[in-house]
Order: structure tokens, then C-alpha cells, then sequence
């Protein structure tokens, strides 16, 4: 029985430390504000790095996918019919999470008129600190004008949902 007490203490104590620490931590490093679109730049598909404050002011559609994903394909012209409807209001940003050549490939055969940024692992490390957690594709995240993320949704993205959530953005600009 006396050969039990003493790993039962250290375990409370561990424990009990262990919460503290994690307390004093939080107090003294709050996380990062999530709500907002962090600073990123990716490069495009001839290479050179762009920034997203590029389209600061308007609303982004940030949409990661890639070439092997049907739900992602279905989404496309979903997407394209968007920028083409509100080409001054918002930008939807394709975040390929994919290899260059299998994107230009595809886009032999496919029409694309918003711009496409190579997403790789860094890609993959924007969707996780955005909210994708499973690192699931596709992967949307809607930012107002201001980048205030509005809305994030894993999985294929309907027209419908799309208007329902932009709607209000574009009316007050």
C-alpha cells in the first residue's frame, strides 16, 4: 500500500503543475487572433511570389484544391462564375495543393479567371491555420473587406451557400 502513495503523488503534482504552467502560459502569450487573414504571399504558376494584400479592400474567396480532387473540379465553375459576377466586389483565390505541372496541364482544359497561387506543403500549413484542422480539400475560407474571416467550410461549396454568405459583404460595402 505505501508503494502506491508515492507514484499517486507525483502524479497529482505532475498534473496539477502541468495545468499551472499551461495557465501562466496562455496568460503570458495569448494564441493569435484566428478571426483574421494572416500574411502570406505563394507563388504563382510562372513563379513569382504574390502577396494577399494584393486584393486588400475586397472581399476573398480563398479556395484550396487540387487537380486530383472531383469535388474540387466540381467547384470550379461554381467559382468562376463568381469572379465573374462580382469582379470589382471580391477575388476568389485558387490555393493549388498540387505539383506546377499537373495545374498547367489542367489548365489546358479548363478555364480559370481568377488567380491560381502554388499551395504545396506551404499550402497545406495556410489551410491548417485557417481552420482545417483534418487538412481536407477542397477547403474554403471567405474574408471580408477588412479580412475579417466570415465564414470557413471543408468539403465542396454550393452556389447557393456561396450567395447566402457574400450577399451581405457585397451590400454593405
Amino acid at each position: 500500500m505505501k508503494q502506491l502513495i508515492l507514484p499517486v503523488v507525483v502524479a497529482v503534482l505532475c498534473l496539477a503543475g502541468g495545468f499551472g504552467l499551461n495557465l501562466w502560459l496562455r496568460q503570458q502569450a495569448p494564441p493569435p487572433d484566428s478571426s483574421t487573414l494572416p500574411v502570406f504571399s505563394l507563388p504563382t504558376l510562372d513563379g513569382r511570389k504574390q502577396s494577399l494584400s494584393k486584393w486588400q479592400g475586397k472581399i476573398r474567396v480563398i479556395n484550396f484544391w487540387a487537380t486530383w480532387c472531383p469535388p474540387c473540379r466540381k467547384e470550379i465553375p461554381e467559382l468562376v462564375a463568381l469572379q465573374a459576377q462580382y469582379p470589382d466586389e471580391l477575388v476568389v483565390i485558387g490555393v493549388a495543393i498540387d505539383d506546377q505541372e499537373a495545374i498547367v496541364d489542367f489548365l489546358k482544359t479548363t478555364t480559370i479567371n481568377y488567380p491560381v497561387l502554388l499551395g504545396d506543403s506551404q499550402g497545406i500549413a495556410l489551410s491548417r491555420q485557417l481552420g482545417n484542422s483534418k487538412e481536407v480539400i477542397p477547403f474554403t475560407v471567405i474574408a471580408d473587406q477588412q479580412g475579417k474571416i466570415v465564414f470557413s467550410q471543408v468539403g465542396e461549396f454550393a452556389g447557393d451557400k456561396f450567395k447566402a454568405v457574400l450577399e451581405p459583404l457585397i451590400l454593405r460595402k
